[in-house]
């Protein structure tokens, strides 16, 4: 029986290269997206060129009310096309980027952060764990911000905090299931992540690949596949850690 991993935000970025790992190792990938459908599809697409099977399903990762209604098409999808009541895997990969200093932050934009990046992951993988199979993974996507600083980054930097502190509560509440949870933190990254900065702005992408060890940012096939094989059985004793994916930035 193949394994069956949900991958939210994976329309494009890191989630869109993740889906694309996790299929190259074997397994199928459930997608999700906001508004991208057309790059949903192409995602889906090309994980059926590589033989495995794929649905792209909507989700507003920052509205908490839908997320009972995407359960229910998640349950739908799953009978549909697997004949299965449950899949294996959730990779919380959804999210934006949003800069400000402490003393010019608006309060909306505040509000989107925690919405999207803590309240969110909170409250769509309990509305997903009776459709979570026992001794299956959660995978919480952080940042390498919460050990180095950057000025402007104090909000984006402190919800993905709570969410390594959540990764942990999580490990211990969901291991009489013998569900493993853990956090991986990208450090800089040439994805569109915030408008692409890092990717697109050379004086930008030139400031991290000269605090990183190894000289250059990342790019997503650095991460991607970290992530699938973390969802491999390779890994099934790590647990309840922050991982960090940064080629040595800021040390």
């Amino acid at each position: 029986m193949s394994r069956i991993s949900v991958v939210t935000g994976s329309s494009r970025g890191l989630g869109r290269n993740t889906a694309l790992a996790i299929a190259s190792r074997g397994g199928d990938v459930i997608i999700t997206y906001h508004s991208r459908e057309a790059e949903a599809k192409a995602v889906v697409a090309e994980i059926e060129k590589l033989g495995r099977k794929a649905v792209a399903l909507q989700l507003d990762a920052d509205d908490a009310t839908t997320f009972a209604a995407f359960a229910e098409r998640l349950r739908t999808a799953l009978h549909q096309t697997w004949q299965r009541d449950s899949f294996d895997h959730l990779v919380n990969n959804a999210g934006h980027g949003d800069v400000a200093p402490i003393a010019e932050m608006s309060e909306d934009a505040f509000d989107k952060l925690v919405n999207v990046h803590f309240k969110g992951v909170f409250f769509l993988t309990q509305k997903l764990l009776p459709l979570l199979a026992d001794g299956g993974r959660i995978v919480n996507l952080s940042t390498g911000l919460t050990r180095m600083s950057a000025e402007g980054w104090s909000a984006y930097a402190s919800v993905k905090g709570a969410i390594e502190v959540l990764t942990v509560y999580m490990a211990k509440e969901l291991g009489r299931r013998k569900i493993s949870v853990n956090a991986v933190a990208p450090g800089a990254i040439e994805t569109d992540f915030f408008n692409g900065a890092v990717r697109d702005t050379p004086e930008f992408n030139k400031f991290f690949a000269d605090m990183t060890a190894l000289g250059r940012v990342g790019v997503p096939n650095d991460i991607g596949p970290m992530i699938a094989s973390l969802l491999s059985e390779d890994n099934r004793w790590v647990n309840a850690q922050r991982i960090e994916v940064s080629g040595g930035q800021g040390i």
